[in-house]
């Protein structure tokens, strides 16, 4: 897996295909890079599909950003690492605020928005950030049965509440806590740029109408509402979500500039 150096810490990312547009995925709470395996995979023939492992998950050095601006910050800083101006940001559940917080603060750079599985303002449960805190163990599993579609297969279920209870002590937490305070429901009209907002209609953690809100708040955004899937709709319903990115990507292709 490779690594860029980014204000010294060492950020391990994935990538895939060639040209323009430029995607770049990002994570969400307690996640990595390899949530967005199969679009990676599916994608790659339509431009350069790039997804990182935010600091302090996956295979990434440091610690977790405290707030969604800081790891804002730290997007803006891998694609400058890896030479990319103009990009496409795509981001699932607290990775979709991290793509609202930088489509508001570096508005000139981005060709295109895709927002999976999230919302304007993340508020999240109070006996989930509690249970976190007293028992991460309980924690963990009070929020994976939020997160995952009632039909999702047993062995993707697993996998999913596995790959979130492996994270080192108070990263789930953190990204939550980061979550809770984020709100950018008075300014997410200002985003001008084209936008995908998808999500699954099972989805208990952003549920369909913080997608709709997105759709009607921002200028022209399309909304993909996946039935039978839950929060990780990129996972439970791969497939259909490929496709939909595919089809706007491809929209933008024309337009987006080369790196």
């Amino acid at each position: 897996m490779p690594t860029v150096s980014v204000d010294g810490l060492e950020i391990a990312y994935v990538a895939a295909g060639t040209g323009s547009p430029t995607l770049c995925l990002v994570h969400g709470t307690g996640g990595s890079s390899e949530i967005w395996a199969r679009q990676l995979e599916g994608l790659a023939d339509v431009g350069r599909i790039v997804a990182l492992d935010l600091p302090g998950h996956g295979r990434s050095s440091g610690s977790i950003p405290k707030t969604i601006e800081d790891a804002s910050a730290v997007v803006a800083a891998f694609l400058d690492a890896l030479g990319i101006s103009r990009v496409v940001v795509g981001g699932h559940s607290m990775g979709g605020a991290i793509a609202q917080q930088f489509a508001l603060s570096r508005a000139a750079r981005l060709a295109g928005l895709v927002l999976v599985g999230t919302g304007a303002r993340l508020r999240v449960l109070p006996r989930l950030l509690d249970l976190l805190a007293k028992d991460r163990d309980e924690g963990v599993d009070l929020l994976m049965s939020l997160a995952i579609g009632a039909n999702a297969p047993a062995e993707l279920r697993a996998a999913l509440h596995r790959a979130t209870a492996d994270n080192p002590p108070g990263v789930v937490l953190g990204d939550l806590q980061a979550c809770d305070v984020f709100d950018v429901m008075s300014r997410i009209s200002a985003i001008e740029v084209p936008t995908l907002v998808i999500c699954g209609d099972e989805d208990q953690l952003t549920p369909p109408k913080y997608s709709r809100f997105l759709g009607q708040r921002i200028a022209g955004a399309r909304v993909v509402v996946v039935p039978g899937a839950g929060h990780y709709v990129q996972v439970e319903k791969s497939h259909e979500t490929t496709a939909a990115i595919r089809e706007f990507l491809v929209g933008l292709g024309r337009r987006a500039p080369r790196e």
